[in-house]
């Protein structure tokens, strides 16, 4: 339908191209012919035959560049862009590029359109220069462009030229405040992008056991994104790795007020620190208090856990009954047929429990809540949409059923 619209565009611009030049006796298009060219018409013959790839080429060449035209140059290159002809899209925008005459508004616009049939293409060295150059030259374009160069980055992993950049959108009053994107602007606000940035890189100090460098980088995602759960889950486990224990519990207890969803996630970690306390008794405790304030289908299974280890079976198979009436699931179903002694398995309960242990681990355990991407487990960058944090277990997201 886009191309259709597309192609009726290009037709009615060089039909009003020609008739405006023999209504001033001056042709606008076409030089001193009062009549369309051939390839008007030999375009005309394909779109009616249903040949729209043939079509668009033969109005590409009736349809001179010139500052009348330009936007139907532009809507083209995209069109083609987005059916995946990134080589065609690339060619139309690089034509306009070729014609220094143009306004300098216009140039500026292809060559943002040129970048980003680049990134398509994954040219990405190319993308970056021309972008690169947009944002010294260009007011208007700046900030689409260093999002653009986000996008690259985050690409190639360049977690500091990421944050350079990044650190250029935030508003200059302020580099903490920085939670208001531009009106118009499409993405995530710029203090989330920094925090995750911030979290990649303490990351990679954390591998080289550098703990100092690590913590900086972790209190300074909090600082740009105060609700980084992944900040402070990073935090926890770099205070347990360099031998504090007490400070990666005191800090993973903080992840209930930023996101209680992520309880499970702490769950291992405050584990293996309480353990090295000798206070693993404390952590059911824990959880259930916090359960009574933010029941979800993974905490449900990290407390029945608990109780199995700390308590026995029975504790934790009164706890899975209670908390299956409210909140249902096949994860939770599965984990108490488990804990069954031969005495209370029917004779079918293997086989039972076996399939919805298959239908289990066919099903996806997690999904974007901004673009619906599923996947087994948890990640920080969505794949699909390529935002940061959005990715929940499907247990905490009123979908308990399919976990």
């Amino acid at each position: 339908m886009i191309d259709l619209l597309l192609l009726l565009t290009l037709t009615v611009a060089i039909a009003a191209g020609w008739w405006l030049g023999r209504r001033g006796n001056r042709p606008l298009i076409w030089g001193s012919s009062a009549q369309p060219p051939s390839e008007y018409y030999r375009g005309l013959n394909f779109l009616l035959d249903g040949s729209q790839d043939n079509a668009i080429d033969a109005f590409t060449q009736a349809l001179e560049v010139n500052a009348e035209t330009f936007d139907t140059h532009i809507a083209l290159g995209n069109v083609l862009r987005r059916r995946g002809e990134v080589e065609r899209a690339i060619r139309v925008h690089q034509n306009l590029l070729a014609r220094p005459s143009l306004p300098q508004t216009q140039l500026h616009l292809a060559h943002l359109e040129l970048a980003r049939d680049y990134i398509s293409a994954g040219l990405l060295d190319r993308a970056e220069k021309l972008l690169i150059d947009l944002v010294a030259e260009s007011g208007n374009h700046r900030r689409v462009a260093r999002r653009h160069l986000l996008e690259i980055y985050e690409a190639q992993r360049d977690w500091s030229a990421a944050c350079e950049v990044a650190e250029e959108l935030l508003p200059k009053r302020s580099l903490i405040k920085s939670a208001d994107n531009a009106a118009d602007e499409v993405g995530q606000p710029v203090s989330v992008l920094l925090a995750h940035y911030c979290c990649e890189q303490a990351a990679l100090a954390r591998v080289r056991g550098d703990y100092g460098e690590g913590r900086e980088l972790l209190a300074k995602a909090l600082r740009y994104d105060k609700a980084c759960v992944r900040a402070t889950l990073s935090l926890g486990a770099l205070e347990l790795s360099a031998g504090q224990p007490e400070q990666s519990i005191k800090v993973l207890k903080t992840v209930f007020d930023q996101g209680p969803e992520y309880l499970a996630e702490v769950t291992p970690l405050m584990r293996e620190a309480m353990d090295s306390l000798g206070i693993r008794k404390n952590l059911c405790s824990y959880l259930e208090g916090c359960f009574e304030r933010s029941p979800t289908t993974p905490l449900a299974l990290a407390i029945a856990h608990e109780l199995h280890v700390t308590i026995g079976n029975e504790a934790a198979k009164n706890f899975l009954r209670k908390s299956l009436k409210d909140k249902p699931s096949l994860r939770g179903v599965a984990l108490l047929m488990s804990l069954h002694d031969s005495s209370e398995a029917g004779d079918d309960e293997p086989l039972e429990r076996e399939t919805i242990e298959k239908i289990i681990d066919q099903r996806f355990s997690h999904r974007c809540t901004h673009c619906g991407f599923r996947n087994q487990q948890l990640h920080w960058y969505c794949p699909g949409c390529k935002h940061w944090g959005t990715i929940r277990d499907l247990g905490t997201t009123g979908e308990a059923l399919n976990g």
